[in-house]
């Protein structure tokens, strides 16, 4: 039997808190305020992430930010990050170049459990930045479509002009994988759109799912899950059958800073992604 030494416990435990420079190959603007970062990790390494993890994002002087695995490990050799310019960190980080390295902690959390998923209907419901965790997953299917059965993506944003990865939402709505529905909420005056206008809870009510073999995952802001919950449950969905990830300030990703916690749960170890009939009496959980 293989002993772990002292030497390679010291190694795994160092991977926690160091963070390992990756260099960007990559950026793409999404929206006026949110950019896609390619990355890749030295010696052409995969991230070795799972669907719905996140990692912590440095750069020297500013600190780290907690930040979702957008791309899918079945894509290899380089991993992908949505980031929205909110604060000193991710404004830096939208001042880099191709070219420019930045320090990677993790990846963190729990994540989508694709074993339980398999040979499931798959209703993968995303509001806002929630798209860019639920990309992972979406991938995930995508490449091993054999695996799910009926795949239906569902998005809302608040506006047009803050939809997220509008080339891949169309190539999803022209796709025989998914049955993708996307609305947004408003249309400012003069904004040119002819999608679908309305909450995203008016999306869930005419799609025929059979609901004893669905799961639903569920990701967005805080807002969304109470409403979007109480329409799955309309259409039959049992609360052990929806998973969520939950949005909190991860600040240390190890489960030491306490910035996270849900009542006695960690958000960045025992989350982000819970399945909801274990979190769902927790208070401030949704």
């Amino acid at each position: 039997m293989a002993v772990e030494t002292k030497t390679e416990k010291d190694k795994d435990s160092a991977s926690l808190y160091r963070p390992v420079f990756c260099r960007i190959v990559r950026i793409s603007d999404l929206t006026p305020t949110e950019k896609l970062f390619r990355i890749e990790m030295p010696e052409g390494r995969d991230l070795n992430q799972k669907p719905g993890q996140f990692v912590q994002v440095s750069i020297l002087g500013l600190g780290e930010a907690p930040i979702s695995v957008s791309s899918s490990p079945t894509r290899r050799g380089y991993f992908e990050l949505g980031v929205r310019n909110a604060g000193a960190l991710t404004n830096a980080l939208h001042q880099l170049k191709v070219g420019d390295e930045v320090g990677i902690r993790g990846p963190f959390g729990t994540f989508f459990d694709v074993e339980k998923f398999k040979g499931k209907d798959m209703l993968l419901i995303s509001g806002g930045c929630g798209l860019a965790p639920m990309r992972s997953l979406i991938q995930y299917c995508e490449d091993r479509r054999g695996e799910f059965g009926k795949t239906f993506v569902i998005y809302g944003a608040k506006a047009p002009a803050d939809v997220l990865y509008k080339d891949e939402l169309e190539i999803w709505q022209g796709s025989d994988i998914f049955e993708t529905h996307v609305t947004v909420d408003n249309i400012p005056q003069g904004t040119c759109y002819d999608g679908h206008v309305g909450l995203i809870t008016t999306l869930i009510p005419p799609l025929e799912i059979e609901p004893e073999k669905s799961i639903a995952v569920v990701v967005g802001p805080p807002v969304m899950y109470r409403f979007v919950i109480m329409e799955l449950k309309k259409k039959g969905i049992r609360e052990e059958q929806i998973v969520v990830s939950l949005e909190r300030y991860m600040k240390c990703g190890v489960g030491k800073c306490g910035h996270c916690t849900i009542e006695h749960l960690y958000c960045c170890l025992d989350g982000p992604v819970f399945w909801f009939n274990e979190i769902s009496n927790l208070r401030g959980a949704i």
